[in-house]
């Protein structure tokens, strides 16, 4: 293999798209976010303590909200059950703020509801862990030493990576649609502040299908390298 990551293939079909996708949906994100995070909520209400309400409307008392460190670095720990929030959602009462704070108290209530997509989400965490770093130095061992073995378990590898986040799509937009409803039902917005929440959490369920689509064409790209694919190989 010739230095496949300079393959004119691989800067058409998988780096420029990746690039475009991810540069755009981050500008989207990041334009929306700043845009509603300048404007409060009628409520009032913080991030933390609009997770906090949804948490406790729901009867989900073991869930602990804290803080996190990083520009929206904001998730959900199944093993540890917390609901980590990053400083610009924790004390905010902005639109923004509150309608990150409610999606990530959705997977929480996912994880409550034993939603499925979630479950098997999370019980493929470890197999990914593994898969996403050893799959690249198997094809990049394989392209070396033209190995199809280790080509082929190598992108077996890194069709998981692919799969999960395929699986992330659904809880991330089924997390954001509890959010857009229960942030109106719980009072913490009112129905023209929720049109903020869904601009904000529409643009980021982008950076997902972002994430996806350039896996999805990096897997593409190996499988045809590696043969595996349209019956060529590379020499």
């Amino acid at each position: 293999m010739f230095g496949f990551y300079l393959d004119p293939l691989y800067i058409v079909l998988v780096l420029l798209p990746g690039i475009v996708l991810s540069g755009v949906a981050s500008m989207m994100l990041k334009s929306a976010f700043s845009r509603y995070s300048r404007i409060a909520t009628r409520r009032g209400l913080t991030g933390a303590h609009a997770a906090e309400r949804l948490l406790q409307q729901a009867g989900i008392t073991d869930v602990r909200v804290v803080r996190s460190q990083g520009f929206l670095s904001d998730h959900y720990n199944p093993m540890t059950r917390t609901l980590a929030l990053s400083d610009e959602v924790y004390g905010s009462n902005s639109i923004s703020a509150v309608g990150v704070a409610c999606h990530e108290a959705g997977h929480a209530l996912q994880h409550a509801d034993a939603y499925g997509f979630l479950t098997l989400r999370s019980a493929l965490v470890p197999t990914v862990n593994f898969g996403s770093g050893t799959s690249t130095i198997l094809l990049t061992l394989g392209f070396v030493f033209h190995s199809q073995q280790m080509l082929a378990f190598g992108c077996a590898l890194f069709a998981l990576v692919v799969l999960f986040q395929l699986i992330t799509l659904p809880v991330e937009f089924d997390a954001s649609a509890r959010a857009k409803r229960l942030c109106v039902e719980a009072g913490i917005c009112d129905e023209q502040e929720r049109i903020g929440v869904s601009k904000v959490l529409n643009a980021a369920a982008l950076t997902y299908v972002a994430a996806f689509v350039s896996s999805l064409l990096t897997l593409l790209y190996y499988l045809y390298r590696a043969g595996l694919l349209g019956g060529q190989s590379d020499d």
